[in-house]
């Protein structure tokens, strides 16, 4: 690793007056750029070659050196360094100001950091700043004091009073400088700690905001008048510059423009002191000076904002920085790369698993460089440059040269927009026709891609480290799993499916004449051939002779099945366990899938297969199953046409019924039998349950071989709901508010809708559409969110030894009488790690030993055995102080294997609840119609209120005491509910009488439980329960809420979200300590630093942890650039330069930004010693030593 790139931390400070003269390689005097003339630049100007570095390499700007050989020479006639152009990047100039200037970070910044060192409101500082008062520095012998702000007329009257010497009072930035160099810091924060003793309320928490920043001062030795600059830096001419357009214009950066207004402005106050001008004028040169200077350095941030052409504000330093355009986010966080290219993707049905299709143009481009080093060392070009020749015209030679080069260099696949692990994946090349990329069939479901113009970007690997790791971590044969719930990914969908449902199916009895015998085969390939000659079909039932062998054993048997399912069964392996062989004899015979199979089934077997054979076997079962069902789904010949969506005849009849019920009830409505809201809701509910009864009508219409009812039932495409509208009842709709329509759409798709049908149905169809678009930014926010606060949770270490555990069992949702179970404990137990034995209630026997792993198997032993709770070691737990250690995380569900060090599981906790974002719903539901209260929030905006620990919308009432309910309706419109504990103690919430009570009279309530239906405020719980009751609650809710939409999510990845909320502690009490009250510490840091105050006998710190929400929690972290990358940049850099902050460079987006390897996966310094040898015939020596040695060292 080269010297410059050789470090540990990054610190960031204030720079004094004389580190900017350091940085500076000469000032910059005057607001010219270049000459138009010439178009070279101007001397002592802006891009002036004597102060920044000549504009083109080893060239000075008279021109008298030329070429490298005079190299670092200075010219004796331009005064220019003869180097390289490139220097103009780097080397910096500088503006000697005529008058101090403040800098508005820490003047305008919140808190004002100068305001809070000077004990003075931002109000007042800006009329000292700005001219509009003066400051009393030294009182003299007047009766004013120091800090007082006194205005024109008052300063005046002093003056003819006691005389201009007797007393110091100044305006701008030359008077908080002094006053700032006065300030003796370490007595300050003595004096600041004491007065703190006897501080309360709002006093308190001002003098705990200036001890803070006064001790920051104190620990980074910075001095408080830095903040006021004498010398301005000037940013290196290439990173502000100014280009040629065709028309003889310039396009130039707008920070050259705010530069030169300061340049103008300085000049012009020098110029205006040496004349010796009067006081206002000087004065509002001066106030000049320092609008442009703000402006420069954050334009718009105090006042109106310094416009250019067309009334745009130009972008100053802190706009470079600030946003999704700025440095950090833009060129620091995302890089263009070389050695890539984009196309469309068709889809290549024939490839393998881990294949792609590469164009023979792109593929050419790609590796050229590779293609020409091969040319060259087969000697069939001279030099490189021939080479390069030989490679642009073409030829057979270069194609076969390409393809000898692509042989085994993986490439990486990757489609926009990536929201998980398997949006990148590795595949090696197959060389294609034509400009498409070809992409294999299985791998769309984890991209997310179809075939209707989505765009993919193909990246090459370049060392022999990257080309090991794409092989081997990133080849799509082995990214079978989904990280989310480690369910298989790459489940056949669509045509395959159908392929397999039309092979799999079986005739109905009365297809068949049921007495007639059964055709009987010796084996399977006579029965295959009869097949072949259409003797038999795929679906009729046959007899056929099956030989297997168990245990070294030959046994032989007839079986019914059918031709479909022999094919079928003909590619899979024989040990899944969907078949009951326990019995023996002629059980042992049976086909091991001989069962109708859909998308779900197909789901099962690949899971089995993969968690019994592992991956590299499934990978080759996979392939089969895709060309099976290609190929089947082809013979099917299964289409839809208008006439397969048939009406059932009972639908008018169903429909009259309903009609003539709905207008009893609209009679008993004018009767005054009944209100409007019950009229409302039981017409809704006549409709909906005429709906259902016409699509049972219709389910049973369609008939098994209908292809609608086909394609639905295997899970190919379409569900029964779609079905419905095309060929039962619409129903009823929604309005513009979310409430129901509550008249229905009687029409169906097939038979067309009416104009009033067609309104009522359009604003659905067009909200959906509009809410999609909605949810893909929100959602994208959240993911970037979750991503800001676990990217620096890696696995560490194997074991921190922690006796700490959490209780799981099952989650269940719904009210008391109508529970359902959300997510099973089977689900949350599996791949976890058992804090202690794990032993059957009923027979007493170990299930499984404490510290092992629990696998599927165990996890369904202890499932059936009736346990409700299982201790487990879990991140919650977990003793590691910087991301977790492998124990507490379990395996790893994108691979199914315990997670070793440097998995980086917060990136794939973020992904894993970020990626199902788009699924969840946007809308807030009514919970029936306007009676019964608030909305329920719940989808997208639910899990982000959990997230960021807000108080919810229709927030639930808790018990803040165990004991019994007594339930007391008042007179007024309210009801009293009662708690009473066992000891007599007791607390009456009044709630109104629209808010639905779930707990009834005699009811017994824990601490914490719900009173009323609705949310509770995660703070709440918090101070009820303390953490671990808080966390258990977002686990529990972020869980239910992606259950409601069909979304299997695993709770390991929520847990590492809810750890990273509750990571800090609020200081009460700083003891002897150097912690500051009030102030947010990381726990581990908090117990560390208070065992060693312990260890020396002292008085160890007081604090409580804190719940915070994920934004706030990303802003809080140690890591300054992370910080500034994520959210309010400027606020961030000015708190961490003032604090003199040093980032210890943890986290994965630090050392992106730095542009170092990330600290995770084989960036790990534990791996960073290992190197890959590429496997080629020129390395076989190399190779065979290095085994040896190997071996040798055991």
């Amino acid at each position: 690793m080269s010297e410059i790139n050789n470090f540990e931390a990054i610190g960031i400070g204030l720079a004094s007056p004389d580190k900017i003269l350091e940085w500076s390689h000469g000032e910059v005097k005057k607001p010219e750029t270049i000459n138009y003339r010439t178009l070279k630049p101007e001397l002592d100007g802006l891009f002036c070659e004597k102060i920044f570095g000549p504009t083109k390499d080893w060239e000075c700007h008279c021109g008298k050196y030329k070429k490298i050989r005079y190299k670092g020479i200075v010219c004796d006639r331009c005064g220019v360094e003869v180097t390289r152009a490139k220097v103009r990047r780097e080397r910096m100039g500088h503006i000697r100001l005529a008058a101090p200037v403040s800098h508005i970070w820490y003047f305008r910044g919140i808190p004002s950091r100068m305001g809070l060192v000077l004990d003075m409101s931002p109000r007042n500082l800006e009329k000292i700043l700005y001219f509009a008062a003066y400051i009393v520095i030294d009182p003299g012998s007047t009766d004013l004091n120091k800090y007082d702000i006194i205005n024109e007329r008052e300063y005046r009257e002093y003056v003819s009073e006691y005389g201009r010497h007797d007393f110091v009072a100044k305006m701008g930035a030359e008077a908080i400088k002094d006053l700032l160099s006065q300030i003796d810091i370490d007595a300050l924060a003595d004096d600041l700690r004491e007065q703190l003793q006897q501080a309360k309320g709002q006093r308190k928490s001002r003098l705990i905001k200036r001890l803070e920043v006064i001790e920051a001062f104190k620990l980074s030795g910075f001095q408080p008048d830095w903040m006021i600059l004498d010398v301005l830096p000037v940013l290196p001419p290439e990173l502000r510059p100014m280009v040629q357009l065709d028309g003889g214009r310039f396009a130039t950066s707008d920070l050259n423009d705010l530069y030169r207004r300061v340049i103008n402005r300085n000049n012009r106050l020098n110029k205006l002191l040496q004349l010796g001008a009067p006081n206002i004028i000087v004065r509002n040169e001066k106030r000049m000076l320092q609008e442009a200077v703000d402006a420069l350095i954050d334009n718009g941030r105090r006042g109106r904002a310094v416009t250019g052409a067309g009334n745009r504000a130009l972008k100053s330093l802190s706009d470079l920085l600030k946003g999704k355009q700025g440095r950090f986010r833009q060129n620091l966080l995302g890089k263009r790369v070389d050695y890539s290219g984009r196309s469309v993707i068709v889809v290549g049905p024939e490839l393998k698993m881990h294949q792609c299709g590469l164009p023979k143009e792109m593929a050419l481009e790609l590796f050229k460089p590779f293609v020409m080093r091969e040319i060259v060392k087969h000697e069939l070009a001279q030099n490189i440059k021939s080479a390069r020749r030989l490679v642009e015209r073409g030829g057979d030679m270069v194609w076969d040269t390409l393809e000898n080069v692509i042989k085994d260099h993986p490439v990486l696949l990757n489609r926009a927009p990536t929201l998980h692990r398997l949006g990148i994946q590795a595949f090696e090349p197959v060389l294609v026709e034509g400009r498409a990329i070809q992409l294999h069939p299985l791998v769309c479901t984890a991209y997310n891609a179809d075939f209707d113009g989505d765009q993919m970007a193909v990246h090459v690997p370049l060392s022999a480290e990257a080309q090991a790791e794409a092989r081997f971590l990133m080849l799509a044969s082995n990214n079978l799993l989904k990280p989310q719930d480690g369910k298989p990914v790459t489940v056949p969908t669509q045509d395959m499916v159908l392929g397999i449902y039309y092979l799999t199916i079986d005739k109905e009895p009365d297809d068949f004449d049921p007495e007639a015998p059964l055709p009987a085969f010796s084996d399977y390939d006579e029965a295959n051939m009869a097949y072949e000659k259409n003797i038999i079909t795929l679906r009729q039932s046959i007899k056929v002779r099956r030989t297997v062998e168990v245990d070294g054993k030959t046994i032989s048997g007839v079986i019914t099945t059918t031709m479909g399912r022999l094919i079928f069964n003909s590619i899979l392996p024989q040990d899944l366990g969907f078949a009951d062989r326990s019995r023996g004899g002629k059980d042992l015979l049976k086909l091991e899938c001989d069962f109708l199979v859909g998308k779900k089934q197909l789901g099962q077997i690949i899971e089995r297969c993969i968690h019994i054979h592992g991956i590299t076997k499934t990978s080759k079962i996979l392939d089969q199953l895709k060309t099976m069902g290609y190929h089947y789904s082809t013979i099917g010949g299964i289409s839809i046409g208008i006439f397969d969506m048939v009406v059932p005849d009972i639908k008018e009849t169903l429909i009259e019924e309903a009609e003539v019920q709905v207008a009893e009830i609209n009679r008993r409505h004018q009767r005054g039998l009944l209100n409007n809201e019950g009229r409302y809701r039981a017409v809704v509910d006549i409709w909906r349950r005429t709906t259902d009864s016409i699509t049972e009508a219709l389910k049973e219409n369609l008939g098994r071989f209908n292809p609608v009812y086909m394609m639905s039932l295997s899970g190919a495409r379409g569900n029964i709901n779609q079905i419905k509208q095309l060929a039962g009842m619409r129903g009823n709709m929604a309005d513009t508010t979310g409430r129901t329509v509550e008249i229905p759409i009687k029409s169906n798709l097939r038979e067309g809708m009416n104009v009033l049908e067609f309104f009522i149905s359009s604003h659905g169809a067009r909200k959906s559409l509009s809410d999609t678009a909605l949810k893909t930014a929100d959602s994208g926010y959240l993911t970037r969110r979750l991503v800001d606060i676990a990217q620096d949770v890696i696995i560490r270490e194997e074991d921190c030894q922690t006796s700490n555990y959490i209780d799981v069992s099952a989650i269940t949702v719904g009210s008391k009488n109508k529970r359902r179970v959300a997510q099973r404990l089977f689900d949350r137990v599996r791949g976890r790690y058992a804090a202690e034995d794990v032993i059957d209630p009923k027979t007493k026997k170990v299930l499984v030993e404490g510290g092992t792993l629990i696998s599927n198997d165990q996890a369904q032993m202890i499932e059936d055995s009736g346990l409700e709770k299982v201790k487990i070691r879990s991140n919650l737990t977990c003793a590691c102080s910087s991301g977790v250690c492998a124990k507490c995380y379990g395996i790893n569900l994108a691979t199914g294997e315990p997670a070793v060090v440097g998995e980086a599981v917060g990136i794939m906790a973020a992904q894993s609840i970020g990626e199902p974002g788009t699924q969840l719903t946007m809308r807030t539901f009514h919970t029936g119609g306007i009676a019964s209260g608030d909305d329920i929030t719940q989808g997208l905006p639910r899990v982000e209120e959990l997230f960021e620990a807000r108080k919810p919308k229709g927030q639930a009432v808790i018990a803040e005491l165990e004991g019994v309910v007594s339930i007391v309706e008042t007179d007024k419109r309210k009801r009293e509910v009662t708690i009473t504990s066992a000891e007599g103690e007791s607390k009456t919430h009044a709630i109104p009488l629209s808010t639905p009570v779930i707990v009834d009279e005699g009811d017994y309530v824990e601490i914490g439980d719900l009173i009323t239906d609705g949310s509770v405020n995660p703070q709440d719980i918090m101070s009820i329960k303390g953490a671990e009751g808080v966390q258990k609650y977002i686990i529990t809710e972020v869980l239910k809420v992606y259950k409601n939409n069909g979304v299997e999510i695993n709770d390991k990845h929520i847990e590492i979200i809810a750890r990273q909320m509750l990571r800090k502690c609020k200081i009460d009490d700083s003891g002897d300590t150097h912690m500051l009250t009030g102030s947010l510490v990381d726990m581990f840091d908090f117990e560390s630093t208070n065992a060693e105050i312990e260890a020396q006998g002292l008085q160890p710190a007081e604090g409580k942890r804190v719940l915070l929400g994920i934004t706030k929690a990303s802003l809080a972290t140690d890591s300054f650039l992370s910080a500034a990358s994520f959210q309010e940049t400027t606020r961030v850099l000015t708190d961490a330069a003032v604090k003199g902050k040093v980032d210890p460079l943890l986290g994965l987006k630090e050392n992106v930004i730095i542009g170092k390897l990330i600290p995770a996966g084989s960036g790990m310094h534990r791996y960073r010693n290992i190197t890959a040898i590429p496997v080629v015939p020129e390395n076989k020596e190399l190779l065979e030593s290095t085994v040896a040695q190997s071996k040798v060292s055991g």
